[in-house]
């Protein structure tokens, strides 16, 4: 495993491989060649709904609408649009848990886009085992192929230990089995599905259980969230990407001796929030990745 790789580092481990790190996408910013079969998405995560610390995000009420409305923007609209966790900032009351959700649901549907897909974080369903969530968004695994792109969806938050859990790994392996093993995969993820830092929690228990089912499989990707930063990963062949928060963003991993979010920036506002854009290339499987920050209006 390498981690807290750079992009240049990234882009000479992976050549030619299952991702390739682009500075365009979609023809968002310029035409990348295209076929008949290439897509692309958006990945949004760690909203945080109900978080309300001005010192760390004075815009905290409006964040979430910039970002769709920057989606909205794009001169392309994706296919679809996934959040990968962390939906709502963590409560103990049920009722309030319901209302952010709620309220969050309200907000991105204002999105152009209406193929929109839901991973549950801890702070939305670790205190009652997704119960809330699967009332607001259905089951929290789930799986679709999209253009010959076969797409998984692992619910590794639900669990207070973080584990993804027997039933889940072999709910996995019975979806495995109907993919060929030269298809593209891409699972989606609210943790790491490695031990990125567990002192932190930024990791997944039984990571390794869930990469053994994928290790015969050659074009797998990882997206994943939680960690509020950008991180690119090797796990054996298998490349894992996080991507940046939408409330607050958070130190590297052990820069500092606890883990906080890192106060607002007057001078840089918005500095380190934004959402991801991903372009599939579908002939000779590859991703490119864009990450887009969030502006002020």
């Amino acid at each position: 495993m390498q981690a807290g790789l750079d992009r240049r580092e990234f882009l000479k481990l992976t050549g030619l491989g299952t991702v390739v790190l682009a500075s365009s996408l979609c023809g968002w910013e310029r035409a990348l060649a295209s076929t008949q079969e290439d897509f692309c998405f958006v990945q949004l995560s760690d909203t945080h709904i109900g978080f309300s610390d001005p010192k760390v995000n004075p815009d905290f009420a409006g964040t979430l609408a910039k970002a769709v409305a920057a989606v909205n923007s794009l001169s392309k609209q994706p296919d679809f649009v996934v959040f990968t966790g962390d939906l709502t900032h963590t409560t103990d009351d049920d009722a309030e848990r319901r209302k952010r959700l709620a309220q969050f649901k309200a907000i991105i549907s204002a999105l152009k886009v209406k193929d929109v897909r839901f991973l549950p974080g801890e702070h939305d369903a670790a205190l009652d085992n997704g119960k809330a969530f699967m009332e607001f968004f259905g089951e929290t695994h789930y799986a679709f192929t999209h253009k010959g792109v076969h797409f998984i969806a692992l619910d590794n938050a639900s669990d207070p230990g973080s584990l993804v859990g027997d039933a889940q790994l072999q709910w996995l392996g019975g979806e495995l089995k109907r993919i060929d093993k030269n298809a593209p995969v891409v699972i989606l993820t609210h943790r790491p599905l490695f031990a990125l830092y567990p002192e932190w929690d930024w990791d997944t228990r039984d990571a390794d259980k869930v990469l053994d089912l994928l290790a015969p499989y050659q074009n797998v990707t990882v997206l994943y969230g939680h960690i509020h930063q950008e991180n690119h990963t090797l796990t054996g062949k298998i490349t894992q990407h996080a991507a940046h928060g939408l409330m607050y963003p958070l130190p590297a991993p052990g820069s500092v001796p606890k883990k906080a979010p890192i106060p607002w920036d007057p001078a840089q506002p918005y500095h380190n929030l934004g959402f991801r854009g991903v372009q599939a290339k579908t002939v000779q499987p590859t991703f490119a990745l864009t990450e887009y920050p969030v502006k002020g209006a």
